[in-house]
């Protein structure tokens, strides 16, 4: 085979779940007459069969190509229904809240630095931390790292962070409550960036020796009930895989997929997808592909997304909220992580504060929608919008719009849950999406009556009690 072939699992290749070696077919349909079909009312965009809809593979062509999509709606977001993937405690998936996560910078030897690291961004509210697991030595002291916490009654899972190291990753399995594996080094040397040619034999010799050395941390993640991210890094790719796919999203989806096929043969679905990089156009590229290839073969495993090297300061928060904001706009990503230089407890609030867009999604946040006052506003907007938020700034997940009259108040305000919209001098009018419930409440009692509708509609909690 000459350099830069295509091997099996390549886009439009028919390949069954488990297997590891090239295919032989591809699913595709010619259509015999395109001027005819072009020219008539019969003129085909997609066609559907009983396992795959197909599409044109471009503009006028006669090949169709298996459709893919990376989201249900490009008019409104709709979150990827996805599996429920066990993180110790924390369920991951679509069913659940995205978690926020960061990871440690401290030397993981030093078990006492990193245990007062792990408490501090737990306290500001992490769901989950990685800690970075080298050699024999960081694994061991992984095992006081685990029990110190579990004594101070610290029980946010953690995961492991493995490079080049196989027997590091099954030691720590035996602690931690996730794995994370770098498919472009956990089987492979490290990249040579050097042109590499393959013959079929070849190639699926590598897949064989992948198949050897990853299958041992997949059985005992089995055993003990682990989970598993298959987080592939744009800038660690593999020489094999970059002599086909260039350094590319496709080549990031298939290293990632390589590495799946094999849990799945070894019937192990509790795992997660990443696909990082630096560059944010790059890193939606390969969330985007990742998901259409894997709505093709049926497969719903949850996504980790993140920016990585993304810098420090407004650059890098700047960063990490245009790669993950679009995909949480496209409905997709489970948990997130904002990389950036600076203390790791510093990167819990970004994860918050620029989704906001996303609230309905992420579900951990409250959001507010006020207009900016005019002189047709009928009450005093910053001291009610301070009052509301006040009294419901611990609901999660809930909207509430603030406007200050009714002539933007209803359409600018029509994706929030309630509304409080001032409809008269001294009256306010109140809102469930679009439509008016309540009218002219007396000023004094609107925050109490808004506070009621939220009651009456399931979405009030009792702020927590302070200590």
């Amino acid at each position: 085979m000459a350099t830069g072939a295509v091997p099996a699992s390549f886009t439009g290749l028919k390949t069954g779940d488990t297997s590891l070696g090239f295919a032989k077919n591809m699913d595709f349909v010619r259509i015999s007459d395109v001027r005819r079909i072009k020219s008539g009312r019969r003129k085909i965009s997609m066609i559907k069969n009983s396992t795959v809809e197909l599409q044109p593979a471009s503009e006028g062509s006669p090949l169709l190509v298996p459709r893919r999509k990376y989201c249900e709606s490009v008019n409104k977001t709709v979150r990827r229904k996805t599996s429920t993937v066990m993180v110790g405690n924390v369920p991951l998936g679509s069913d659940h809240p995205i978690r926020i996560q960061t990871m440690t910078t401290t030397d993981t030897k030093d078990v006492a630095a990193t245990v007062e690291q792990v408490m501090k961004i737990a306290d500001q509210g992490a769901d989950i931390v990685r800690i970075t697991v080298q050699g024999k030595r960081e694994a061991d002291a992984c095992f006081d790292i685990k029990n110190t916490l579990v004594q101070k009654n610290y029980n946010i899972p953690l995961v492991a962070d493995i490079h080049f190291a196989p027997s590091v990753a099954l030691r720590i399995a035996e602690c931690f409550d996730k794995i994370r594996v770098n498919p472009g080094n956990f089987a492979d040397r490290r990249a040579q960036f050097e042109q590499l040619e393959y013959t079929e034999d070849d190639y699926q010799k590598e897949l064989e020796h992948i198949e050897q050395v990853f299958t041992p941390l997949v059985e005992k993640c089995k055993k003990y009930g682990r989970a598993m991210r298959i987080g592939t890094n744009h800038g660690s790719l593999s020489d094999r895989i970059m002599s086909y796919y260039g350094d590319s999203p496709q080549g990031m989806v298939e290293s990632a997929f390589e590495f799946a096929r094999i849990c799945r043969k070894l019937d192990f679905h509790n795992f997660v997808f990443s696909m990082k990089a630096s560059n944010p156009v790059i890193m939606v590229q390969a969330y985007r592909r990742l998901v259409a290839e894997m709505n093709a073969l049926g497969w719903d495993y949850p996504l980790h997304l993140g920016v990585t090297e993304a810098g420090e300061g407004e650059d890098g928060r700047m960063k990490s909220a245009i790669g993950i904001g679009t995909l949480l706009q496209d409905g997709l990503g489970d948990t997130i992580r904002v990389s950036l230089t600076e203390a790791p407890e510093k990167e819990i609030d970004p994860c918050k504060r620029p989704f906001q867009l996303n609230i309905h999604i992420c579900g951990f946040l409250q959001e507010y929608v006020s207009c900016p006052s005019c002189g047709r506003t009928l009450f005093d907007l910053q001291e009610i919008s301070a009052e509301i938020r006040e009294k419901t700034s611990h609901l999660p997940g809930v909207s509430i719009a603030i406007m200050g009259c009714i002539v933007n108040g209803p359409g600018e305000m029509a994706d929030a849950d309630f509304g409080y919209v001032g409809g008269a001098p001294g009256k306010i009018d109140l809102y469930v999406g679009k439509d008016v419930v309540r009218r002219a409440i007396q000023m004094e009692h609107a925050t109490d009556a808004l506070i009621d509708l939220i009651k009456e509609h399931g979405r009030w909690v009792d702020p927590a009690k302070e200590e």
